[in-house]
């Protein structure tokens, strides 16, 4: 079995895992039992965690975040040069992936309490990923991987894309604040941003482990959902996002995939 001693965690909110508890990075929304931490354990490997919620490639590589009056470094700058599996989670912000979900969400919960006159005075205005912003994202995370292999020559570099938020058990305005066509086109930039992965992985070589398909039948409206729904306005930030047993289920995976 393949032995892993630092474990190195990149990425944006699916992998900092908002609304997990316990926070260990509250600026970063940053749990203690996201899928890094849970494989990290299940190891008994030391972990260097630098998921920031928000973050896209570019402030994975070269661009510091603020949130709030918190200032994040680029990740990848703090990465150690002897982790030797690295772990990457990102792309969704720069295809607006979950910011569409949210407003998607605020303009239905505003047109709910003006009784429809919202949507009468001006429709919701549908999530697309343009070519411009797909280019970005693939371009961007296929530089993450062969700048972690330039930082840590030792490392394994692994690709973790996103759980779905919606499927075909999602009913709209019952499992999700937002009309069908709404659930339809969150699923069309799901799609895109599954494919961002897929041509970064071929681009700089890499390996993908495929939270996408491990979350069919887990989306928002399911049995056994991996997602959060919509929260109340104080947890707002955790909405959309995966709850820990999707983490749990995305850390099995992983443990699967990197002790072959």
């Amino acid at each position: 079995m393949t032995e892993y001693r630092r474990i190195a965690a990149l990425g944006s909110s699916y992998a900092a895992g908002p609304g997990i508890r316990p926070v260990v990075n509250r600026a970063a929304m940053r749990s203690g039992n996201n899928y890094a931490h849970i494989l990290a354990r299940m190891i008994g490997a030391e972990l260097t965690d630098l998921t920031v919620s928000g973050a896209t490639t570019s402030t994975i590589l070269d661009t510091p975040q603020r949130v709030g009056w918190v200032k994040f470094g680029p990740q990848i700058a703090s990465m150690p040069a002897d982790a030797d599996l690295v772990l990457v989670t990102a792309g969704g912000n720069d295809l607006n992936y979950l910011g569409s979900a949210m407003k998607l969400a605020a303009y239905f919960t505003l047109d709910r309490f003006t009784n429809g006159r919202l949507r009468r005075w001006r429709p919701a205005a549908m999530p697309t990923v343009t070519v411009e912003q797909r280019s970005t994202a693939t371009a961007g995370l296929a530089r993450i991987v062969t700048e972690s292999r330039r930082r840590a020559p030792g490392a394994r570099v692994v690709l973790v894309d996103y759980l779905p938020i919606v499927g075909e058990m999602t009913v709209p305005f019952e499992d999700v604040p937002f009309d069908a066509a709404s659930v339809e086109a969150m699923a069309s930039v799901h799609e895109a941003l599954n494919g961002v992965f897929a041509d970064a992985a071929d681009r700089a070589g890499g390996e993908v482990v495929h939270a996408s398909q491990l979350g069919l039948a887990h989306e928002l409206g399911s049995t056994s959902s991996w997602i959060q729904p919509l929260q109340p306005l104080y947890r707002w930030p955790s909405s959309f996002h995966p709850n820990s047993e999707g983490m749990k289920a995305v850390a099995s995976a992983l443990l699967k995939v990197v002790t072959q």
